[in-house]
């Protein structure tokens, strides 16, 4: 029997192709014609695996967040926990920041991105957060994460000396920034990342161990 001339459709090649083309192009660019003929198939076969461009989306999000280590979960302190799990998820995000913005929409009914989110949640109220606040905890988390891969802080500032000092005279090395891009950038999140943690452990010392 001959062999076909090209790869099999299957859900897999259809959820790498689109990640593919969204850190290329973007998401406003991607559209299940555009994919269907990066595939080299007509678009109704897609069909046959998912039933929208949204379904497609969420693959293509849920696969990334699949990615995102939350096993510390279950080997440290929460503190230490809810630090390299935020890495963990920085990493995967800033390695598709085209899809954050979809991703930032929440899980929906993905099932990695409910596993993490369950995962975080339970970690918080096992060590004794009051679920509320837990909830609030998860949240703040993932508007850091999700915020700071957006796209660079750093690389905002166009490198016109000039522009800055002629009418921005405390931006005068403003120019500079996105020739340091990863210090800036990862320092940032760094700091940010500290500073949450340091606030939440104080309230949680003063709130929560003494019960």
């Amino acid at each position: 029997m001959p062999r076909p001339s090209q790869a099999l459709l299957s859900r897999q090649r259809i959820v790498e192709t689109a990640a593919t083309m969204i850190d290329a192009d973007g998401l406003a660019a991607f559209s299940t014609r555009r994919l269907a003929a990066e595939l080299g198939v007509r678009g109704p076969s897609l069909y046959n695996h998912f039933a929208t461009k949204d379904d497609i989306l969420d693959a293509v999000a849920d696969a990334i967040i699949a990615g995102v280590d939350v096993s510390f979960f279950t080997t440290h302190d929460w503190r230490d926990a809810l630090k390299l799990w935020a890495r963990s998820y920085r990493a995967a995000l800033t390695a598709h920041p085209n899809i954050v913005p979809f991703l930032a929409q929440g899980p929906g009914r993905r099932p990695a991105a409910l596993h993490m989110a369950d995962a975080v949640y339970g970690a918080l109220v096992k060590a004794g957060w009051p679920p509320a606040r837990a909830t609030h905890i998860g949240a703040v988390m993932r508007y850091l994460v999700a915020g700071s891969s957006l796209g660079s802080f750093a690389r905002g500032f166009v490198e016109d000396p000039e522009l800055y000092a002629a009418h921005y005279p405390h931006l005068s090395q403003a120019h500079r920034l996105a020739e340091h891009q990863h210090s800036v950038d990862e320092g940032a999140f760094a700091l940010g990342l500290d500073a949450l943690i340091d606030g939440l452990s104080r309230e949680y010392d003063a709130t929560v161990a003494p019960r």
